[in-house]
């Protein structure tokens, strides 16, 4: 077989990954809002399904060489709620400098959409940089995800290599970082929050709403969701969460339009915690804003002075 065979061999299968993956995703969608609601059916082990099954896009071309590269290992996080097991998470270092980076990735993504970001921390000297895919997400097991799944995957890592000097996580993973600093009760010298979500319980309820899902149905998964999360919904919310002393220093990027994270829910949270350092990216999107080249360069220099 030729390189071009294996080429095309390869790119044919990222578009069937990605066809596969986007179709499931639809069809729970789809399912979910072709229910009549009229006879009060109880939904809510579907709506566990639509709200906590990440799409697992496949990496591209580019980014499948920057894994080359990396060195690879294999954690475990505790899955109590889905699968009722250990599961298998996958991650990748690249460097072995003094400092140490960690980056954790939001809903429906994978260490490899940080391929831009990765690619230029690269070049700043002593530094070693960790990414993962979370349980769920990405190469690693878990066919449901969740929060919870995030953050132990992160903790995982701390707890193997040590804590990182500097912290970036973006939507769902910079709320899981939250809870890593309070639960390992580490102290990063930088901790980068890129279009965090602040209130996970309201994006429950967008998705729901999306799927025309009446309100008495979502009242009963939430009440499920108590019982088997063993705190409310309402619980995971960046405000409530939040240490005052997260880390020496914190840079938090956002853009005013997000519809995934409302800059509406945020503002309050930067208006109790102004020692955070912020900066606004127009026009960027919530997916889209961890390739913009202005930020990856931003992020590169608040690196490189953390680093000092």
């Amino acid at each position: 077989m030729t390189f071009a065979d294996e080429l095309t061999l390869k790119v044919v299968s990222t578009f069937e990954g990605y066809k596969s993956s986007m179709k499931k995703l639809k069809e729970l969608f789809t399912r979910v809002k072709a229910i009549d609601h009229r006879d009060n059916q109880d939904i809510t082990d579907l709506l566990w399904q639509l709200i906590c099954y990440s799409p697992k896009m496949p990496v591209r071309l580019q980014s499948q060489q920057l894994l080359d590269e990396a060195t690879p290992f294999t954690l475990e996080a505790d899955d109590p709620h889905f699968s009722c097991s250990m599961l298998k998470f996958n991650g990748f270092i690249w460097g072995n400098g003094s400092r140490r980076v960690l980056i954790t990735h939001g809903w429906g993504s994978k260490a490899a959409d940080f391929t831009e970001l990765i690619t230029a921390l690269r070049m700043i000297d002593d530094l070693q940089i960790i990414a993962f895919d979370a349980p769920g997400n990405g190469s690693s097991e878990g066919e449901l995800s969740n929060l919870s799944l995030f953050a132990k995957a992160a903790e995982a890592i701390v707890n193997t290599y040590g804590p990182p000097d500097i912290l970036i996580g973006h939507s769902l993973g910079a709320m899981a970082n939250t809870i890593v600093i309070n639960s390992t009760n580490i102290k990063p010298s930088l901790l980068i929050s890129i279009a965090p979500l602040v209130r996970l319980r309201e994006n429950f309820i967008a998705t729901m709403t999306a799927a025309d899902v009446p309100v008495a149905a979502q009242d009963k998964f939430f009440e499920a969701f108590k019982l088997l999360v063993e705190v409310p919904a309402s619980y995971f919310n960046l405000p409530g969460l939040y240490p005052d002393d997260a880390a020496v220093k914190h840079l938090l990027v956002y853009d005013k339009e997000d519809k995934t994270a409302p800059y509406s829910y945020l503002q309050k949270f930067l208006s109790n915690h102004p020692e955070i350092l912020i900066k606004e990216y127009e026009a960027v999107g919530h997916e889209r804003i961890i390739k913009d080249t202005g930020l990856i360069q931003d992020i590169v220099e608040a690196v490189k002075t953390a680093t000092l």
